[in-house]
């Protein structure tokens, strides 16, 4: 079997290789104050507690050594005067030792005890702020590959930048000590920590360096990350695996994981091994100048300048001061790296929808009295130089039951999205009752208006709450929502499943059913009849129903339109004759617009796609 060539990624490959400085570390710095106010928001209780305890614990370490250090001159003291009985300070001395070390211990299980909680609420709080700020986006936005780029970087820092503030916590705690070591050294020779800064500088600068390639290239990878994911996915799922399986995909898909994983594993190992090569390099640098320092300790206790307590206390306090040099240096620029994807989280929430509502919107009108009008309506989407829509002027009356017709690509759900407002217009307006759509409140708008689109999601939720997301604020009217069922026949779905309304739908859980498309279509069907709303769009609402269950169906849907506003996309004319008027889309632009009746006589687009349809029944 030959190898596939890999996935093209022209459409993802916008992410270039970001090569990130010292400059750029030390500005993205300025978002920690940003994630401690966040942090403060989660419980303020538990921030003062965490702090508290870390400064007491920061004591521990330095007073640990000194009384080590007061335990061993007094030994020395006790050999030197002959003595043969251990004395009670001695004791005194071995209590105090064991009651700081059990102090210690106490500590560290309160911090882990604390952070650990503190970490799951701002987990939540992250997690919900990050789904509450996607859902104020527009719809064009979630159509661009680089928001997806960024959301993704988002996601992750939602559930790992606790790390980040418990390492700051744990900075300042391990700064204190080190305060306090460095002072006990200068005391006695200054030259110890001049010589221990030396000896430490390297090894800053180069995880400094290697932190910020590991951000770069991960930062570029981020399409590909998604790609692998999407292959991941589309390899071994259940809502995949009929066309995996049938026209046999699986190496294929295999094979693009495989040629991409291993080239994201190949970069990232060459960053590694360069990355262990200068550790080791920094590494033997700290140790030499570590025992330098040891032997000026070591020449000082035999000239008599030092007792041998001090170069226990000294000589502990160094190896120490060492390791703390080395962590904080090494987290000051995993933090700095860290506040690097902490960027990429408050870039998202940095990114504010286009569409909104006015300061002092407009009251809608209910009822609606006149209806829509198009005013030289075109839409272009993003990055796109083709319009999808252009020149449209028409109007859709209040209580009009308008079908849209046309091609695929012709513009039909693209206009249903203008009138909706997920999408606001390239050029031109809209206008309802006379205003123009931008001046009402956005949420208002869209509380009057139920859509159902072709691509609805099927929410792998129970039947009710399937049907309730057309009012999800009446979820729990259960008489709603079988009296909705009932309107769309999913009510002869429903009835059939284990658990009725309570039933999961979707295999993604445990005791999930899952249903036909058809079946799916008319739960879709019942969130149209659960909105109530003015105005109703319907895009390709019985294309997975047979004619029979269609017919039955628009027998009800007629009824219940009854002095409601109506956008009706279908490519059945069975259907289409139902409205009104039709109102025929070609290549974006209106081709006519008329009755049923009239655009068959007039013999254009419409009568040509009408007799097409009708010969497939001959």
């Amino acid at each position: 079997m030959a190898t596939p060539a890999p996935v093209q990624l022209s459409s993802v490959e916008g992410a270039k290789n970001k090569n990130v400085g010292f400059k750029d570390r030390f500005i993205a710095l300025k978002n920690i104050p940003q994630l401690f106010k966040l942090v403060w928001e989660v419980s303020p209780t538990m921030v003062i507690i965490t702090l508290v305890l870390r400064l007491i614990r920061s004591f521990i370490p330095v007073a640990f050594i000194y009384v080590g250090k007061l335990i061993v001159d007094d030994i020395v003291l006790l050999i030197n005067a002959g003595g043969l009985t251990v004395n009670s300070t001695i004791w005194l001395y071995v209590g105090m030792e064991a009651a700081i070390a059990l102090l210690g211990e106490i500590v560290g299980r309160a911090i882990s005890l604390t952070d650990g909680l503190l970490g799951d609420k701002f987990a939540n709080k992250s997690s919900v702020k990050l789904m509450q700020h996607a859902a104020k986006l527009d719809l064009e936005q979630f159509e661009d590959s680089t928001l997806y780029d960024k959301l993704e970087r988002a996601r992750q820092q939602t559930l790992s930048r606790m790390e980040l503030v418990a390492q700051l916590f744990t900075q300042a705690q391990d700064i204190v000590t080190m305060i306090i070591f460095s002072t006990a050294l200068i005391a006695f020779n200054p030259w110890l920590i001049l010589i221990l800064a030396t000896a430490l500088i390297p090894a800053f600068i180069g995880e400094s360096h290697f932190n910020a390639q590991s951000y770069s290239l991960l930062y570029s990878w981020t399409p590909e990350r998604r790609l692998l994911d999407y292959l991941r996915f589309t390899g071994a799922s259940n809502e995949t695996a009929k066309e995996v399986k049938v026209f046999g995909l699986s190496d294929f898909l295999t094979e693009e994981y495989r040629t991409k994983a291993e080239e994201f594993y190949d970069k990232n190992r060459k960053l590694s091994i360069k990355r262990a090569s200068w550790g080791v390099v920094t590494n033997f640098i700290g140790m030499a100048g570590y025992y330098g320092a040891y032997i000026v300790l070591i020449h000082q206790t035999i000239s008599g300048s030092i007792t041998i307590g001090d170069l226990t206390f000294l000589a502990g306090s160094f190896s120490r001061l060492r390791g703390l040099l080395e962590t904080i240096f090494g987290r000051f620029s995993s933090i700095a790296q860290s506040a690097l994807y902490l960027k990429d989280l408050f870039d998202f929430f940095a990114l504010q929808p286009k569409i909104g509502s006015p300061e002092k919107p407009h009251a809608f009108p209910r009822p609606i009295q006149n209806g829509f009008v198009f005013e030289n309506v075109g839409f272009r989407y993003h990055n796109s130089e083709k319009w999808a829509l252009r020149n449209l002027s028409f109007s859709i009356k209040a209580g009009e039951k308008l079908a849209l017709v046309g091609e695929n690509g012709a513009g039909k759900t693209t206009l249903v999205k203008l009138l909706s407002r997920l999408y606001e217009p390239t050029e031109g307006r809209i206008l309802l009752d006379g205003v123009d759509l931008r001046e009402y409140s956005t949420e208002e708008l869209r509380n009057e208006i139920g859509v159902i689109f072709q691509d609805f999601v099927k929410f792998q939720l129970s039947a009710s709450d399937n049907v309730a997301v057309g009012r999800i604020d009446h979820r729990y009217d259960k008489s709603r929502i079988e009296y909705s069922a009932q309107k769309s026949l999913a009510d002869t779905v429903i009835e059939k499943l284990p658990d009725k309304y309570s039933q999961i739908l979707g295999k993604r859980f445990s005791k999930g059913v899952d249903l036909s498309g058809g079946e799916w279509q008319k739960i879709a069907l019942a969130r149209a009849y659960m909105r109530d709303a003015q105005v109703r769009i319907l895009d390709e609402p019985t294309a997975a129903l047979d004619a029979r269950a269609e017919h039955e169906v628009f027998e009800r849907f007629t009824g219940l339109m009854e002095g409601k506003t109506v956008v009706l996309i279908s490519h059945r004319f069975s259907t289409v004759r139902m409205a009104d008027r039709i109102l025929v889309l070609d290549g974006g632009s209106m081709a006519e617009l008329g009755t049923h009746e009239e655009l068959l006589e007039k013999g254009g687009r419409y009568a040509e796609l009408f007799r097409l349809q009708a010969a497939g029944y001959l």
